[in-house]
């Protein structure tokens, strides 16, 4: 893979990431890139962003990377944040933000898969917002999304169950059978596998504890 080829994808994978990456995680999506190439690509970026001329930067820290804005732009991109996060959710946002709920914990890629759509922007929206949070299972290094005690208490219940249909929608064959092309629904499980994350829906939300105060209108169920 020649050097700008491998720039233009690091610089896509950073674009969409929810959150700092480590470089050996890039090495990882690109097969066949020796890490050599991967951190001279990264330094190239570097020298492309982080001038005063450019509204990005390219932060790394102990091997972990992630694009940012510029410190010159903040005013703006703090009023930006501000508004995003005080308003009324889009449709997308809702609709995200309801699979979620009904599905939890659900990783990022089956969020899309039903959505159909790439969910980065969103969901790094919902957890600015203080509604969804992500926890990584540390076996399989894989991160699932949940709702948060805040969307919760926005709504008036104290679990997820006491949401409209919850037990009919969470358990919809027509979804297994997406997320799971081998779902046999003629097998009836009786019990969840010892090794299903469980994500306590107590827990502190994580990297987002100083989110600003939402002012919503949500709708979970049409």
């Amino acid at each position: 893979m020649k050097n700008q080829e491998i720039k233009n994808k690091i610089e896509s994978i950073l674009l969409v990431a929810t959150k700092p990456l480590k470089i050996s995680k890039i090495n990882d999506l690109l097969p066949g890139v020796k890490k050599e190439q991967v951190a001279k690509a990264v330094e190239e970026l570097q020298t492309k962003y982080n001038h005063e001329e450019s509204g990005l930067r390219i932060i790394e820290n102990r091997g972990v990377i992630q694009l940012t804005t510029s410190p010159d732009s903040a005013d703006v991109t703090k009023q930006f944040v501000k508004d995003e996060t005080t308003g009324e959710l889009t449709k997308p946002s809702l609709e995200t933000l309801t699979i979620v709920a009904y599905r939890q914990p659900i990783t990022k890629a089956e969020l899309e898969q039903i959505r159909g759509v790439n969910c980065s922007m969103i969901l790094r929206n919902l957890m600015i917002r203080g509604l969804v949070r992500r926890k990584e299972n540390k076996q399989s290094l894989t991160t699932y999304y949940s709702v948060t005690v805040e969307f919760l208490k926005f709504l008036g219940i104290n679990r997820v169950e006491e949401l409209p249909d919850y037990a009919k929608l969470n358990d919809n064959i027509n979804l297994k059978k997406l997320l799971d092309p081998n779902y046999d629904d003629s097998i009836v499980i009786e019990e969840k596998s010892e090794t299903e994350p469980v994500i306590d829906e107590t827990v502190d939300i994580e990297e987002i504890d100083d989110a600003p105060a939402t002012t919503l209108s949500v709708n979970v169920y049409h």
